[in-house]
């Protein structure tokens, strides 16, 4: 990771630590950058926080100083954006978005022509810019200088595309969606409309302060309380710039990405369309996910945490499927990157064809209690390396033993510690959890 750029983008407070001289700044160096031998052509999207809109002319505005001309997909996804700068010969596409964090937080997601996250080395130099240890770059004169253009019609294009996609109507399907009062609130029920079902809609009327708030991916317990309330067949949650998604079976029980993975995977699988028939989680992912997979012949490979991370593993190897417990998941047909819509189009896919619940594709994998807590620290480095903190770690690894596991990270996106314990039981976990966090906290290494 670089000194701004996380594995997930430049990501901080809006006019805190993400300010809007940071984003005119990347403007300027990646309009200049990709512009030396032709006119550049840069896409951009954002989510619905208030900020976005700001850093959208704080970036427009250095780009087009650059000489580069900015399309503007206004509100819209994570994966709309990779979409339309992959299939639309565009030089480099930028979405505006900090993704599940609160809305007072922003991002800034670079995207290659190829629809994959930009180069490290990429990122490198535009840090170098804004730190001023690059020469100056020139502006832009006359008939050289950038210009904006509305460009709602490639977002369209991009929602033909998922509509495009189903292999079956959902004709009388009632499919409940939480859209995070973020992007996909601009895009997800046209798709599930358009596609005959009865759709079912909350947390769908973004006001620039209420993204991720209460309600999405990472406040499932909402859209789980929806579908038992109204006998939904099914519902789908998504965060707040939708390239992640969870699902709720029709009892109102979870469905993470650890399970789509293995629903998907297996389906694929017995089609003959998992390459290698191998599927591609991280290191977060749960034991009860892998003992099912050895059940079924599914094979697993396991990357460090980010989904960078595990499509750099499928893109190496040419494997068809792989994500993250959190919900981005990766369907490398289709897409480069996460795509919630897209990953529920596909599990209602496997719903169909096999005609079975969403509650009996997942029956076949018990999964063990797990427990992640973060913890707000000065210094993500210095607390993960500290040696009590170390040492209470290998306690909790030895006692687990072979029936769970303790994986303590640093966030690459927030200055966070992430703990996390599998155990047999879930009171077992929050022991263990717990436990680790008292050592932080002793250790005077907590920010309160």
């Amino acid at each position: 990771m670089g000194k701004y750029f996380g594995t997930d983008g430049f990501r901080g407070e809006a006019n805190v630590n993400l300010t809007v001289e940071h984003a005119f700044k990347v403007g300027r160096f990646l309009g200049w950058y990709f512009g030396q031998d032709h006119k550049a052509r840069v896409v951009i999207g954002k989510d619905t926080r208030r900020s976005s809109y700001m850093f959208e002319d704080a970036l427009s505005a250095g780009l087009t100083a650059s000489g580069a001309d900015v399309y503007l997909l206004h509100v819209t996804t994570t994966p709309s954006v990779s979409y339309v700068t992959r299939t639309e010969d565009f030089d480099c596409g930028i979405m505006i978005s900090a993704s599940h964090n609160p809305f007072y937080d922003n991002g800034i997601k670079l995207i290659n022509k190829n629809g994959h996250k930009m180069e490290a080395e990429v990122e490198a130099k535009v840090e170098a810019y804004i730190d001023g240890e690059s020469a100056e770059i020139p502006y832009a004169t006359r008939e050289n200088i950038g210009r904006t253009v509305d460009y709602a019609a490639g977002r369209n294009r991009y929602i033909g595309h998922l509509i495009s996609m189903a292999t079956r109507s959902f004709k009388d399907k009632r499919v409940g969606i939480d859209c995070s009062n973020g992007s996909a609130s601009s895009i997800a029920k046209s798709v599930f409309d358009a596609l005959g079902a009865k759709t079912y809609v909350i947390n769908s009327e973004p006001d620039g302060t209420n993204i991720n708030r209460n309600c999405g991916s990472t406040h499932i317990e909402v859209l789980q309380e929806y579908v038992k309330e109204k006998k939904l067949d099914v519902g789908f949650a998504y965060d707040g710039d939708a390239d992640r998604c969870l699902a709720v079976d029709e009892n109102g029980n979870l469905v993470d990405g650890d399970l789509i993975l293995y629903v998907c995977g297996k389906y694929l699988k017995e089609q003959g369309r998992l390459n290698g028939d191998t599927i591609v989680t991280t290191i977060m992912s749960n034991i009860g996910l892998y003992k099912a997979c050895d059940k079924v012949g599914l094979k697993y490979e396991k990357t460090a945490v980010g989904d960078k991370y595990v499509y750099e593993n499928m893109l190496q190897n040419n494997f068809s499927l792989g994500g993250e417990q959190s919900g981005h998941i990766i369907f490398s047909k289709y897409a480069t990157t996460g795509d919630g819509i897209l990953t529920s189009l596909l599990l209602m896919e496997v719903m169909l064809e096999k005609k079975q619940s969403l509650a009996a594709l997942t029956e076949e994998v018990t999964i063990f209690p797990q427990l992640l807590k973060n913890v707000r620290v000065a210094d993500k480095k210095t607390a993960r390396e500290n040696p009590a903190v170390v040492a209470a770690i290998a306690k909790v690894t030895e006692e687990l033993g072979d029936d769970g596991r303790i994986l303590v990270r640093e966030s690459g996106t927030e200055p966070v510690i992430r703990v996390m314990v599998e155990a047999t039981t879930d009171e077992l976990c929050a022991k263990y959890v717990d436990g680790v966090i008292d050592v932080i906290r002793a250790e005077g290494l907590i920010v309160e």
